[in-house]
């Protein structure tokens, strides 16, 4: 099956190199190309790619507003695309607000070719959040300079059984399937069953929300 990629990014340069990286690959292919975001959003429309590669900071329109718009889109608008987005700085505002919008993950623009291709690979198939552990930093970093909700997030952690509720304080800390089954002592296809519930109960596009809803709740903590 093919990826269908969208690029949105302000250096053309940039554009040019990844589109020709990602291009290169059997099962990518890249739809076009927006030198900001109002254009991406426009193209993505469009084009319905399965994910769009966001740079966070571009003028006209950031990447911020952007995902805004591709992951909650208008009445009569279904298309959603995954959002992987781009950035300079490892732990950046922009890319903590993209996650809880519901970006699928970020990645640092100066990562080796083998990981951007992973990365779109791991953001189309929804099963796994990229990057853990920066991730998990980032979301932490800022989870700290605001306090947990304790209102509807934390309501909402009701709906889960036991179960589902250390299922997804795993997926926060980083754990993958497979890590969970081990330490749950379950087969890995039930731990993508739980998973799957949780997102479903809490209305979550995928583990990078889970995550952020997860600090956010106070189900875990900064640190822990």
């Amino acid at each position: 099956m093919t990826t269908r990629v969208l690029i949105v990014d302000d250096q053309a340069m940039v554009r040019a190199g990844f589109a020709a990286l990602l291009a290169a690959q059997a099962d990518i292919d890249v739809v076009g190309e927006a030198p900001d975001g109002a254009q991406g959003v426009e193209l993505s429309r469009r084009t319905r790619p399965d994910v769009v590669l966001m740079d966070v900071r571009m003028p006209e329109m950031d990447g911020l507003e952007a995902a805004r718009r591709l992951l909650s889109p208008p009445p009569g608008v279904t298309h959603r695309p995954r959002v992987l987005m781009l950035t300079t700085f490892d732990v950046d505002d922009y890319v903590y607000e993209a996650l809880r919008a519901g970006a699928s993950g970020f990645l640092l623009k100066d990562a080796p070719p083998a990981d951007l291709i992973a990365a779109v690979r791991v953001v189309a198939s929804g099963d796994a959040l990229l990057a853990p552990s920066v991730t998990r930093r980032l979301i932490a970093d800022f989870a700290r300079q605001r306090p947990a909700t304790r209102g509807k997030p934390a309501l909402r952690l009701k709906a889960l059984t036991e179960r589902e509720t250390e299922v997804l304080t795993l997926v926060a800390r980083g754990r993958s399937n497979t890590e969970i089954a081990q330490t749950l002592v379950l087969a890995e296809q039930t731990v993508k069953t739980h998973v799957s519930r949780v997102l479903t109960k809490l209305d979550l596009r995928d583990r990078a929300q889970a995550v952020v809803f997860a600090y956010e709740s106070g189900l875990v903590a900064p640190g822990e």
